[in-house]
């Protein structure tokens, strides 16, 4: 059996025992490793561009720099642009975790949750997909939905196929690949490719990021 890949992680709590818990779950597995910790936001950002990590769990609330702004600047790093930033919250879509996906978050984790399901979430995100449940999904685009949009025209849609089009359309719906094939009646990896595909035109890490930049920027 192949070894999997090593995934390297970049801590960023200003609690020591939390990032020494979080250290224990990830490294009980052979294909995670902690490259290193930061207390704080401005900690984090160094971090980030000197390691260049595959995945950086980020805490919010965070003295001085908090995990928003550096969040923001590890995105908009042009050395950082294999890293994917993965929230730390203790609640559920609260006014924070929208701040952070505007920012350019690929998703988020609740403190509380099992071990398993950090470990499943940094090996999503590690490997370039939203980490943001299709059921959580759908409450994000009604949340964006209810909200006015900004006004920051983009012609960035106009560049996409009528297919590629239509598919923005159904994942901004907050439709799975699975769902949406079934749609069109086309095979999951055609999907797959279509996403891909859109989100380079668009210029997006993923499809949480093609949900805000579409209710951001539309005005259809």
């Amino acid at each position: 059996m192949a070894r999997r890949m090593l995934i390297r992680v970049l801590l960023a709590d200003d609690q020591s025992l939390v990032r020494a818990g979080l250290r224990t779950m990830l490294e009980a597995h052979d294909d995670l490793t902690v490259v290193a910790e930061a207390g704080n936001g401005a900690e984090a950002l160094v971090a980030a561009v000197e390691l260049r990590p595959d995945v950086v769990l980020m805490d919010i609330r965070m003295p001085g720099v908090d995990g928003l702004l550096a969040t923001r600047r590890i995105v908009a790093d042009p050395r950082c642009r294999a890293t994917r930033v993965v929230v730390l919250t203790s609640y559920d879509l609260d006014e924070y975790v929208y701040e952070a996906l505007r920012a350019g978050a690929s998703g988020f984790l609740l403190k509380d949750c099992e071990p398993f399901e950090l470990v499943h979430g940094v090996r999503v995100a590690a490997r370039g997909d939203a980490l943001i449940a299709p059921s959580v999904t759908a409450r994000l685009v009604a949340e964006f939905a209810r909200r006015p949009r900004r006004a920051r025209p983009n012609t960035a849609f106009d560049a996409l196929t009528d297919r590629e089009r239509e598919v923005a359309d159904l994942v901004v719906a907050g439709l799975s690949n699975e769902e949406i094939a079934e749609r069109l009646v086309v095979s999951p990896a055609t999907v797959k490719t279509h996403v891909s595909r859109t989100l380079t035109k668009l210029g997006v890490r993923d499809r949480v990021q093609l949900i805000v930049l579409a209710h951001e920027t539309r005005t259809t």
